[in-house]
């Protein structure tokens, strides 16, 4: 499975997270849109977000 991948800036702009609503940041290092205010990271594929609560990992506040 390759991660990463640069991700469209006008993407990262109209993309939210599909549970909250609420914005995302991209963690390039990590390769995933983290979602704060729901506590997960959506994995970035190839440069495509995988915008699926199933494949988000959770992370620690």
């Amino acid at each position: 499975m390759t991660n990463g991948g640069e991700i469209d800036p006008k993407l990262l702009e109209i993309l939210v997270c599909p549970l909250t609503k609420g914005p995302l940041e991209y963690d390039r290092a990590a390769g995933e849109l983290v979602s704060k205010k729901a506590g997960l990271a959506y994995p970035v594929r190839d440069g495509i977000p995988i915008m699926l609560a199933d494949e988000a990992r959770r992370i620690a506040d």
